[in-house]
């Protein structure tokens, strides 16, 4: 591609919009990680007695424990949102929108 055709690419309404949209959620679930995390840190740090709690009488399983893991798995499972949300939607709408742009050429 020439300069020029980047140039326009970069100035297109609809490239804008796919490119804010893909910011938006990834952003989006950045923030709501951290919150999730720096909020688990705080809670270690300000209340260590309900996390040191054993999650029922004799077990050696703590319920800081269990939410450490639950903290793992909300990762995994907002990465495994995010790959299924581009492969289906942003991913087609930027190959849409080349192939758009190739057959402009």
């Amino acid at each position: 591609m020439q300069p020029i055709q980047i140039d326009s690419i970069g100035a297109s309404p609809a490239y804008r919009r796919l490119i804010a949209s893909r910011r938006r959620f990834s952003f989006t679930l950045t923030a709501l990680m951290i919150l999730i995390y720096y909020g688990f840190i705080l809670f270690v740090a300000l209340a260590p007695h309900v996390l040191a709690r054993p999650l029922y009488a004799g077990a050696t399983t703590n319920v800081g424990i269990v939410a450490g893991v639950g903290i793992i798995l909300v990762a995994v499972g907002m990465s495994g949102w995010y790959v299924m949300r581009t492969n289906r939607t942003l991913d087609p709408l930027m190959s849409a929108f080349l192939a758009n742009v190739r057959h402009g050429e």
